[in-house]
Parts: C-alpha cells; sequence; structure tokens
C-alpha cells in the first residue's frame, strides 16, 4: 500500500489499487457513496489512510456541483457580533460543527437593506451550498428572498411567517419566560414586570407571549415596556417603568444585556437588588456572571443550537425536507433573584 512513495503525492488510483477496487468506485465513495457497497466503501477509507491520500477540494466540488463551504449571515450591524456574546458563541460552535464536517464557515455580516441584497447576490451566485441564517427580522424582504433564492437554509429562532418553508432551531422561549415569571412569584413577588426584545424577533414575541401566559388574570399591560437587546435599552425601560410603578418588587427581562441595564437603573434609583426588586434575565450569556449581583437568567443551550443548525443545513444540502427543533432552556438561580 506504499505504491505512491517517492513519486509525490498520491491519486485516486493509488487508492483503487490499494482498495482492490475500480477508480469508478473510489470516486463515488468520495462523492457520497451512492452505489456503493458497505465492504468498498470501508476498503475505500482504510485505503485513503494507508496511502495518505487527500481530496482536492476543487476537483470534487466541479464533480458534486458543491462548494463546501456554508455562510453564517448575521443579519445585524457589525457592532452586534462584538457586543452580543451570543452571536459570537453561535458563530464559534457552528464553525467547529463544519470543520468537523470538512466544511467551511464564511461570515456575512448584513445589517443594512444594501449588505442584505449583496448577501443574497453571493449566496444566490452558488458561492455557498446552504446558510445558516442568524437574527432575521419579520417584516423585510430577507427571510422571503432567501427562500425564493431555493437555496439550502436553517433559521437560529422560528423564522417568522416562514415556519413551513425553512427548517430552524429554536429553543424554547416561551416555556423558559414562562418558568422565569413562576419562580418569581414563587419567591413571592407580585408586581413583575417585563422589558421584552424587539417585536419583530422570535424572542421578542414568544417571551412576552410566556410572560403573559404565566401571569394569566394578575396581566397587567403597563407592566410591559419594550427594548432591543441592549443594555441601555433595558436601563430606559426599567427607568420607565419605576417612574409609572414605584412598587414593582421584580422584572423579568428578555435578555442579559437588558437585566443589566435594569439592574443599572435600579442602583441609580437607591433600589436594592434582590432585596426591594428581584431581577431576572434570559440566555446565561457571560453578562449574567459579569453583573453585581450576578444575575438569575434562563439558560439557552447555544452550543447545541449551532450543532444541529449545522446537522439539519447538511441534510438540507443533501436533499432532504427542511426539519425543524425546539430545545429546552434551563433555570439558572443566581443572586438577583
Amino acid at each position: 500500500m506504499s505504491s505512491a512513495t517517492g513519486r509525490g503525492r498520491p491519486t485516486i488510483d493509488d487508492v483503487a489499487t490499494a482498495a482492490g477496487v475500480s477508480r469508478g468506485t473510489v470516486s463515488r465513495a468520495l462523492n457520497g457513496g451512492r452505489w456503493v457497497s458497505p465492504e468498498a466503501k470501508t476498503a475505500v477509507e482504510a485505503a485513503i489512510k494507508a496511502t495518505g491520500y487527500r481530496v482536492n477540494p476543487h476537483a470534487r466540488s466541479l464533480a458534486t456541483n458543491r462548494t463546501g463551504s456554508v455562510a453564517f449571515l448575521l443579519t445585524e450591524d457589525h457592532q452586534q457580533l462584538f457586543e452580543d456574546p451570543n452571536f459570537s458563541i453561535l458563530l464559534r460552535g457552528a464553525a467547529a460543527a463544519l470543520a468537523d464536517r470538512d466544511v467551511s464557515l464564511v461570515l456575512i455580516m448584513a445589517g443594512s437593506p444594501a449588505e442584505q441584497q449583496r448577501a443574497l447576490a453571493y449566496i444566490g451566485a452558488g458561492h455557498v451550498d446552504g446558510v445558516l441564517l442568524v437574527s432575521a427580522h419579520s417584516g423585510g424582504r430577507l427571510l422571503t428572498d432567501v427562500v425564493e433564492s431555493g437555496v439550502p437554509a436553517i433559521a437560529c429562532g422560528i423564522p417568522l411567517g416562514h415556519e413551513k418553508k425553512m427548517g430552524w432551531v429554536a429553543a424554547d422561549d416561551r416555556e423558559g419566560a414562562r418558568e422565569m415569571v413562576a419562580y418569581l412569584r414563587g419567591l413571592g413577588r407580585r408586581r413583575i414586570a417585563t422589558i421584552t426584545g424587539p417585536a419583530d424577533t422570535p424572542g421578542g414575541i414568544t417571551r412576552l407571549e410566556g410572560y403573559r401566559a404565566e401571569l394569566g388574570d394578575d396581566l397587567d399591560e403597563s407592566l410591559v415596556r419594550h427594548g432591543d437587546y441592549g443594555r441601555e435599552s433595558g436601563r430606559v425601560a426599567m427607568a420607565s417603568l419605576l417612574a409609572d410603578h414605584p412598587d414593582i418588587d421584580a422584572v423579568f427581562a428578555g435578555n442579559d444585556r437588558m437585566a443589566a441595564g435594569a439592574i443599572d437603573a435600579l442602583r441609580a434609583a437607591g433600589r436594592r437588588v434582590p432585596e426591594d426588586v428581584a431581577v431576572a434575565g434570559f440566555d446565561d450569556s457571560r453578562v449574567a456572571t459579569e453583573t453585581t449581583p450576578a444575575l438569575t437568567t434562563m439558560r439557552q443551550p447555544f452550543d447545541r443550537i449551532s450543532n444541529e443548525m449545522v446537522r439539519l443545513l447538511l441534510q438540507v444540502i443533501d436533499g432532504e425536507k427542511p426539519a425543524a427543533m425546539t430545545l429546552p432552556t434551563e433555570l439558572v438561580v443566581r443572586a438577583s433573584a
């Protein structure tokens, strides 16, 4: 099995000779294994290891009409990649999962309409085999354009309005929010406010639904404020709540950054956390351990989300129908509530 030694890089013919199969069988095994028996596939894999043969990615892309790369399409401005730790966690997880499958990741930032159009042109031109779509907002054209492009895509979070046309992986935002509010009620808190995420995002919508569902007949809509997931929006919303409802004794924020902003506002108003007002967030990002006091929050399984997104996307690329998956969240209790 050392026929290639001393005469350059091993070839597909060397693999065929070592495996005792035809060149065509090796080619089919390398390009998906269709019409290759399990015995022949095992022999080819052993021969590849023995000869040190490495696939020529350009030749493979010509043979399979694939690029061997996937786009991570983040529909936020560039600053958010650095300010919101969730995006970098998802990016790292997706890159690692793809690397395990010998697929490259292409990061595309598309926060503005012009950037989104350039991204769609790039994707539609066939430069990638599929798209991992992160932080898509409803109301714009992007989700529709991605679906209409025919390029395989999987969304992080429910693709609002396109749930039956595109696969997705999401944390159970509604149930997670409901569990958090139930936890706060279990502490004896009765005036529980919420600061929601944007109303055009799945998390902004479904976490508010969970809050409302848990409170039921005790719901007071005047205790609802809307933020943009940024820390400053949490501070502004909390200040507004305190001005209108000084008897608030708990607040559930739709993410950790807004919860941190709420703590800023409470501290500025001379309120103690959690003695006067309990504060809870969502995500369990690094922000949750950097606040004072540390933040009680609802953990999203980001590593699993990115892994499942990659798995489902590669299935769609291989011709399977899009699938959807909802993953459970986990209550993490710290000092803020």
